[in-house]
């Protein structure tokens, strides 16, 4: 399954359109207004599906990830020198990328892919394509796409 993560190019927060291979929208992603990124996912039809939470006041960045209210696990920056990593505490999940952070996977516990993330380029906004190997995955593996560039985001700030 192949998603195509489109930020928005006028709105004053963060959001977001998720489409499928065929160009319908599947995620509707909209920044609410919080301390940190408060990233809201709904599906086509408008039900609030999850939340991607940035914890404040923590020494790296942290995004803690809930589907529906239940909270299922978290994201953090690792320090490092040269090359960024993430520790997730979620599924035995693990992340897997390049320098520049625009090509990137997403392992499962054993090492099986669950997604391989890419950035597009030459677009007006962010834009990437998130290649999930398993339909079931997707809301967690675009939640994860989710922190990662909020993260980047919050760099550059």
């Amino acid at each position: 399954m192949k998603l195509l993560f489109k930020q928005r190019l006028f709105s004053w927060f963060d959001s977001y359109d998720i489409y499928d291979e065929n160009g319908n929208t599947v995620y509707i992603v909209k920044g609410q207004l919080s301390w940190g990124h408060c990233l809201k996912i709904f599906d086509g039809s408008g039900r609030e599906l999850g939340t991607v939470q940035e914890r404040v006041f923590t020494l790296l960045p942290k995004f803690e990830l809930y589907l529906g209210g239940t909270y299922v696990g978290c994201i953090s920056k690792e320090f490092t020198l040269f090359t960024p990593r993430y520790h997730i505490d979620c599924n035995g999940w693990q992340v897997q990328g390049d320098f520049f952070e625009w090509n990137y996977r997403i392992l499962g516990a054993s090492g099986q892919e669950i997604a391989a993330v890419s950035k597009q380029f030459l677009n007006w906004t962010d834009t990437y394509v998130i290649d999930v190997c398993n339909s079931q995955d997707a809301l967690c593996a675009l939640m994860f796409v989710l922190a990662m560039d909020a993260e980047k985001c919050s760099r550059k700030d």
